[in-house]
């Protein structure tokens, strides 16, 4: 009697097949959580930006002339609070004055590192 050869998978065919196929699903799942990790950081990012930009055209329409120092507030934008922190400080013009404004996450506590910085001048009102 002849033996016929089968034309299935050896069992360390199908587990070498297996363990290619665990390892590139690992590879596939850890990039999509890469790419959706950094939209997430790009959002924040462009809403903090937002955010920013609104503190300093408000300064820039006042009326008022602001003093040097700083200025806390909140805003919020895109469904989320955002914490800012303005500083004004003179500039070696008398009627120019400089304001940077920090925004951070409302749940941050840390100032050391703010989502977005954005810089700006005011102009003495006449």
């Amino acid at each position: 009697m002849k033996r016929s050869r089968m034309a299935g998978f050896t069992l360390l065919e199908v587990l070498i097949a297996l363990t290619v196929l665990a390892l590139s699903m690992g590879a596939a799942i850890k990039a999509a959580s890469d790419y959706t990790n950094n939209q997430t950081y790009l959002r924040d990012r462009t809403i903090a930006m937002w955010v920013a930009r609104n503190v300093l055209v408000r300064f820039q329409v006042e009326k008022e002339w602001p003093r040097v120092g700083e200025r806390k507030g909140t805003e919020e934008m895109g469904r989320r609070e955002w914490r800012w922190l303005g500083v004004i400080s003179q500039t070696e013009e008398e009627e120019l004055r400089r304001l940077d404004v920090k925004v951070f996450a409302l749940d941050s506590e840390d100032d050391d590192a703010p989502i977005s910085v954005l810089s700006g001048f005011l102009v003495k009102p006449n």
